[in-house]
């Protein structure tokens, strides 16, 4: 079961917190980094195929984290460098502990999606020794203390460009059927991609920054299963770019989007091949997109500050035959993600949905999984605020979650053993979203409306 949480029937909805508004004299920002680097020797996140535990650190991984700050209400959110969010017992800990050292009323917990990080579990047998989460969980802890130590009068500003640095993965050749396609290094176009790069800036009041934000949807696989060192892939370079441009002032921080079923153009790029420089080509190009959006916001102080938020649990149930599906998951992925199957609650899913609206104007959900990019186009398409962020891999890890006609046609993390959320829960998360950010903006109300008036 995602997230610690308390079981509840199919169908319900269960509301973590009301969404809520505080409105404050100004918004206040801190933001912090540190490096979470877990010690080599354990087994790697994201590939079937790979051979071996992780032997060295290529670079190192980093928790990057923003506190926003509005009358007596705190909100944290934590970016690592993992291929998922850590289990739920470690974001309950997490967050009680920012609760009572910071104050923080929420903690929004997410990962970039590097493939070369450490693999993620909910438990340890006691032969399988310590846990490295719980060293993790200190280092973050320590981080946003010092960013809510850190925290002072905000201007806050968005900003959206556009680049290219991928490619839809799943192709569907003329005949309908869709083809894996992994690695395109020719470039050749596909179908949904989304180029949008969405950029929040944050400065003190004398215009400095504190925090630059980039949203953009592609998997961070430029290394692929033979690459047995630690690495956050090509989202490492974006951020160093995007700092480099800044001249080391702010914290940037990566948001990884809908990229469910989007690959870079040089995905898992063979070692000898130079896959190293394929990696900085990436992370530079959209690094500098980001950098130029950045530079052109201009950010602005809200005498009236706001901050609204909410994390609900959706319930869904399992999209496959469970029993079939066990079986399935032991074949294509071997007795330990069996065993992790096993664990979750067999009468459904449940996905935390996290909604946050800044300003009345800055909107941003989370999907605890690995969204289809269609998601995070309909999402900005229908968002009622301008300037809309869109998370995946947050609060928890249920899979990929494909669109209903992706589901139809079949493909890696479509109609596999990676996917086994039903096919219309993306939608419905989505929905669910807007739902909020239109009740959070006072458009939709508990009482119906007068018609004798």
């Amino acid at each position: 079961m995602s997230g610690g949480l308390p079981r509840f029937p199919l169908g319900a909805l269960l509301i973590l917190a009301l969404p809520v508004s505080v409105a404050a004299a100004g918004l206040k920002a801190g933001a912090a980094t540190v490096e979470i680097t877990p010690p080599v020797g354990l087994s790697m996140y994201g590939y079937g195929n790979r051979k071996g535990v992780a032997t060295g650190v290529l670079d190192p991984l980093l928790a990057r984290v923003l506190v926003l700050e509005a009358a007596e209400k705190r909100l944290a959110l934590v970016v690592m460098d993992l291929g998922e969010p850590l289990a739920a017992a470690w974001i309950k800990r997490l967050r009680e502990n920012a609760a009572r050292s910071s104050g923080i009323s929420y903690v929004v917990v997410a990962a970039t999606h590097t493939h070369s990080g450490p693999g993620i579990r909910d438990q340890y047998p006691p032969e399988e020794g310590p846990d490295w989460e719980s060293g993790v969980l200190e280092k973050v802890g320590r981080a946003i203390d010092d960013a809510r130590g850190n925290a002072v009068e905000a201007r806050i500003g968005a900003g959206h460009g556009g680049v290219l640095i991928g490619h839809n993965r799943l192709r569907r050749e003329a005949d309908g059927s869709i083809r894996w396609f992994e690695r395109n290094n020719t470039m050749v176009p596909t179908s949904p991609v989304d180029p949008t790069v969405s950029v929040l800036r944050l400065d003190s009041a004398d215009g400095k920054p504190i925090a630059i934000l980039v949203n953009h949807a592609c998997h961070p696989v430029v290394f692929g299963s033979d690459n047995l060192q630690y690495s956050a892939d090509y989202p490492a370079v974006t951020i160093a770019t995007v700092e480099r441009e800044f001249g080391g002032r702010p914290v940037a921080i990566f948001l990884q989007g809908g990229d469910g079923d989007i690959n870079p153009y040089y995905a898992v790029h063979p070692l000898d091949q130079d896959a190293v420089r394929m990696r900085d080509w990436t992370g530079e190009r959209l690094g500098r997109e980001a950098a130029r959006v950045a530079k052109a916001i201009n950010s602005e102080s809200v005498p009236d500050a706001s901050l609204d938020y909410a994390e609900d649990v959706l319930d869904f149930p399992w999209r496959w035959n469970l029993e079939r599906f066990k079986a399935a998951v032991l074949q294509s992925w071997g007795p330990k993600a069996a065993a992790a199957l096993e664990r979750r609650d067999p009468q459904g899913l449940h996905a935390p949905v996290a909604t946050v609206l800044i300003n009345k104007r800055i909107a941003l959900m989370t999907v605890p999984g690995e969204p289809f990019v269609d998601y995070q186009i309909d999402w900005r398409n229908r968002c009622p605020v301008r300037d809309s962020f869109f998370m995946g891999y947050a609060n928890g890890a249920l899979g990929y979650f494909p669109t209903i006609r992706a589901a139809s046609l079949g493909g890696y993390g479509a109609a596999n053993t990676a996917t086994y959320v039903p096919p219309d829960a993306g939608a419905r998360i989505v929905d669910h979203a807007l739902v909020r950010v239109y009740e959070m903006l006072g458009r939709l109300r508990d009482t119906p409306e007068d018609l004798k008036k």
